[in-house]
């Protein structure tokens, strides 16, 4: 997949999956992002679907690391001052599809990629909420997972 850039809210610092703390930093983070309606605050948006990118990986899903909550926009965009930026470069991916009831089928999908053999590169992930996940009761969210090669 090509590069692009995304406009949004980066979780201040990192976090980590041990004992919960990144549900909890990462959900109060999405709570801002709504709560502040940030989505409608992103100039010249690609699209209306939104972002949440894992990266910045000290070592894998057992160590730390940062997160990201935008939406894609032009490459040319200046970047409002009260919100944040993020490149994602070109990379290969492997897509992982979460389907079901919020959040728990998100949780699943994860749990099934770290319990995978998939060769991981641990660069940039991310998740894409877009039309198909508007219905918490039948959502469907594709997960992209950074690997090495093809």
């Amino acid at each position: 997949m090509t590069s692009f850039k995304l406009v949004g809210l980066k979780l201040p610092g990192k976090t980590t999956n041990e004992n919960g703390q990144s549900g909890r930093d990462c959900g109060s983070l999405w709570q801002r992002f709504e709560t502040e309606n940030i989505a409608q605050q992103i100039p010249h948006k690609l699209s209306e679907d939104v972002y949440a990118v894992y990266f910045d990986y000290d070592s894998d899903e057992n160590g730390t690391f940062s997160y990201f909550i935008g939406c894609k926009v032009d490459d040319t965009l200046t970047t409002p001052p009260h919100l944040d930026v993020l490149d994602i470069p070109e990379q290969f991916y492997h897509i992982e599809l979460a389907k079901g009831k919020m959040t728990g089928c998100l949780t699943d999908a994860w749990k099934r990629i770290w319990q995978s053999e998939i060769p991981r590169k641990f660069g940039y992930d991310f998740e894409i909420y877009s039309e198909k996940s508007r219905d918490w009761n039948d959502a469907e969210v594709d997960i992209y997972i950074s690997v090495n090669t093809p």
